[in-house]
């Protein structure tokens, strides 16, 4: 989707661009749209580095929670702080 996104924003770019003439403005046309798709790049290289993130999180909860029920755990013996360290992600199941 952020592909096609980006596509169509180029080609209208580029589509304006083209009616320009004679004026020395097109090199500074394509230095402003190769730089803004820069930067749309790295924010899509940032959005992808969060996602992966996100999964690892994810994962991480879920192997706990499996650890959590594989040992059985008492809950009902644990102090609040010891429930809300886990439930948090700052304690790990040992």
């Amino acid at each position: 989707m952020k592909t096609v996104f980006t596509a169509a924003v180029l080609a209208v770019t580029a589509l304006s661009l083209a009616g320009c003439g004679g004026k020395g403005d097109d090199k500074l046309g394509s230095q402003v749209e190769a730089a803004a798709d820069n930067r749309a790049d790295a924010l899509e290289a940032a959005a992808d580095n969060l996602e992966d993130q996100a999964d690892a999180v994810r994962d991480n909860g879920d192997a706990q929670s499996d650890a959590i029920d594989d040992a059985d755990v008492n809950a009902a013996a644990m102090s609040n702080e010891q429930k809300a360290a886990l439930t948090n992600g700052s304690e790990t199941l040992r």
